[in-house]
């Protein structure tokens, strides 16, 4: 039985994407066990998180989302600056590498969600 292009491909693809789903929930777990502590003191301020935070005693789902919660406040601090989910003082002292890091593992963990979703759609409209 051979194998076409284009199975290999989307399998290539869809191996790729499931890989990045894994390795984002690495980094997300890394960060939510070794920065989470110092991440809510610096957002004290912040109802929005301050809400979720006795998740944090939940496991390690708790933990992702807690950190999820984080996560959207740093990718998008004008929503949550407007309807008073967060502090600006606290926006501002938060550390600017750890912000960083939040919102690329944001938009980062977004990507291989999309690519499986693609493939999804490949498969359901019978491209493949």
């Amino acid at each position: 039985m051979s194998v076409s292009t284009a199975d290999k491909v989307f399998l290539c693809v869809s191996l790729s994407g499931f890989a990045g789903v894994f390795v984002f929930l690495g980094l997300a777990l890394h960060l939510a066990y070794t920065k989470m502590d110092m991440m809510l003191d610096h957002l004290k301020n912040c109802p929005a998180v301050m809400i979720r935070a006795p998740f944090k005693n939940g496991g390690p789902a708790g933990r992702l989302f807690v950190l999820g919660a984080i996560m959207g406040l740093m990718t998008v601090p004008r929503l949550y600056l407007r309807d008073g989910g967060a502090s600006a003082e606290d926006l501002k002292s938060f550390p600017a590498d750890l912000k960083r890091k939040l919102i690329v593992l944001h938009w980062g963990g977004c990507v291989p969600l999309l690519v499986l979703f693609g493939m999804v759609a490949v498969v359901e409209f019978g491209l493949v």
